[in-house]
């Protein structure tokens, strides 16, 4: 017998070899009690479907979609249905499940008609479409379908996906380096997921599907509530910044993790790194070209550029890049950071749990900014703080600014979005930019990459080699980094006036040389270890590569080191 210790209530029970985590979920179910439906578990810190057998003495954790590993697992098996729906509608048919949108997941489906039209030709999505697909995925829900889990050879798996037209599956299988893996089937339609799913059809009972632009928007349970629909945010501008991403993987061939393999496998990987950081700086040559016709503008001229993004975007490095160019057009930039003006730390507002909320927008004393940026625009001399983050505390050590007639202050955190930082400045005085890693790369045409990941995986880097925090530390920090972004920085993302992707194609690669080290020293034995193997597990798809041809002024050194900015 096994000796299985439900983390719930810390409570051990035994259970024969072999016995499913469904098994032991339901011998511990009336004593845990948890207010949604488990979706999956943890075992030994390791996500796991409820399905997986256990056969040696194990700690249990049963997770609802609230958590992260549940969350996903709900997605993943959502975006199944979704798939076999289409192919069961439209054999020959494409879905892609491009990325998040809207407190969503933005697909493009590329129908295929068989009458009437030459090979290879598609037609447009319909209204009658989407409902006839929603229709089938009500029906599979309904039925209750199962979700088995196939292990093979990648050698057997390429084979299946290959007989199946998975070009993106393939070359990602051919690439990861693996002996074994494991695929999934929903009836008689087969997928691959790199992480766990539900049981079957019939756990997914929250979803909507709808109609977004040219494709579909698949809307998804709300983490803080799973019995009720994430509340849609339009999102216009967000959605047109990954639309230009994907066009222009296409016209690079990178759409997948597989394609990026392939061509450094092929010895491409210095041209991918030139071709993406000249995409970059041309979008920044753009937006200092803009600023610069603007500023210059009879009425209404601006004298601001806002900057601001959430964690591990890439401000800081855009922010420098962009006073270049501002200077090769001729202005005179003059920038500080919205950090300068953090209220002392014992004024800093708290969390709940007593630890300083240094997200919070009373954080910065945003009385005292406005003030001086109304006085730099009457054309007054002013004295800057600079906050010592060592004593906690705002000083003044003499530095002025004063904007001369060819000056453009450029002010760079995460609140300059915020109306509150700048109420009295006219709008038309404003020009607003919103960067964040816009990650387009996707593992293949079912398995996106969140936005989350790249940023996390930076911050983890960056926090490592800073030696500000370890591995585990940074990790056991980002849920609440990310609850402050979705309160105080992404409200706000839709009214910049250009958006600026920082995410790069190669970036993954590159990354992997940094991360794997930094990631095995979680401990196995801390709830942070889940993140870590997971983060491990994906990464473990790019094939690594070196970053000494990073150009020191990348967006990337201020994350992995070697940067020629001073931070």
């Amino acid at each position: 017998m096994l000796q299985i210790r439900c983390k719930n209530n810390n409570t051990t029970k035994s259970f024969p070899e072999g016995a499913s985590l469904l098994d032991v979920y339901q011998a511990f179910a009336d004593e845990i009690k948890l207010p949604y439906p488990v979706v999956c578990a943890k075992v030994n810190n390791t996500s796991q479907g409820l399905k997986f057998r256990l056969f040696q003495n194990r700690d249990v954790e049963f997770l609802d979609a609230r958590e992260g590993s549940g969350h996903r697992a709900y997605v993943r098996s959502l975006c199944f249905v979704l798939y076999k729906a289409t192919s069961d509608l439209f054999p020959g048919s494409k879905l892609f499940i491009e990325h998040p949108l809207s407190r969503g997941y933005y697909c493009n489906f590329k129908k295929q008609e068989a009458r009437g039209k030459k090979p290879n030709e598609k037609t447009a999505l319909t209204d009658g479409d989407v409902t006839a697909i929603r229709h089938r995925m009500q029906e599979i829900i309904g039925l209750d379908m199962p979700f088995r889990r196939n292990e093979a050879t990648i050698e057997e798996a390429v084979r299946i996906f290959s007989d199946r037209g998975f070009s993106d599956k393939v070359k990602l299988l051919e690439t990861s380096g693996q002996i074994y893996c494991d695929y999934y089937t929903l009836g008689d339609t087969v997928d691959y997921y790199y992480g766990p799913l539900v049981p079957s059809a019939g756990y997914l009972q929250v979803w909507e599907l709808e109609r977004y632009n040219e494709g579909l928007l698949l809307r998804v349970p709300d983490q803080d509530n799973p019995l009720q629909l994430a509340q849609k945010v339009d999102m216009p501008r967000t959605f047109e910044v990954f639309a230009e991403k994907v066009r222009w993987d296409i016209i690079m061939r990178l759409s997948n993790a597989g394609d990026v393999n392939k061509a450094i496998l092929n010895g491409h990987a210095s041209e991918l790194i030139q071709v993406s950081e000249a995409l970059q700086e041309k979008k920044i040559v753009q937006i200092a070209e803009e600023i610069n016709r603007r500023f210059h503008a009879e009425k209404d001229p601006i004298r601001i550029v806002l900057i601001t993004g959430p964690s591990s975007s890439g401000k800081s490095t855009l922010c420098k890049r962009l006073s270049i160019q501002l200077l090769a057009c001729g202005l005179r930039p003059l920038s500080f950071s919205t950090d300068d003006y953090f209220v002392n730390r014992v004024d800093t507002p708290k969390l709940p749990n007593g630890q300083y909320d240094f997200d919070n927008i009373e954080t910065v004393d945003y009385h005292l900014l406005e003030d001086h940026l109304s006085r730099l625009m009457k054309g007054e001399r002013v004295e800057i703080p600079e906050y010592n983050f060592v004593t906690g505390k705002r000083e003044y050590n003499g530095k002025r600014l004063k904007l001369s007639n060819d000056s453009v202050l450029i002010i760079e955190g995460i609140h300059a979005l915020n109306p509150l930082l700048t109420e009295q400045i006219p709008d038309t005085a404003k020009f607003k930019v919103y960067v964040s890693a816009l990650t387009s790369i996707s593992l293949d045409d079912h398995n996106w990459i969140p936005t989350r990941d790249n940023r996390l995986l930076r911050r983890i880097i960056r926090d490592y080699n800073k030696g500000a925090f370890t591995a585990r530390e940074t990790i056991s920090q980002w849920k609440s980094v990310c609850e402050a972004e979705e309160q105080w920085i992404f409200p706000f993302q839709e009214t910049a006036d250009v958006m600026f992707n920082s995410a790069l194609n190669i970036e993954f690669a590159v990354l992997r040389t940094h991360a794997e080290l930094i990631l095995s020293t979680v401990p196995k034995n801390c709830a942070e270890y889940a993140e870590a193997h997971r983060l491990l597990k994906f990464i473990h798809y790019f094939i690594p590569v070196s970053d000494k041809e990073i150009p020191p002024t990348s967006i990337m050194r201020e994350f992995v080191g070697g940067s020629s900015f001073k931070y």
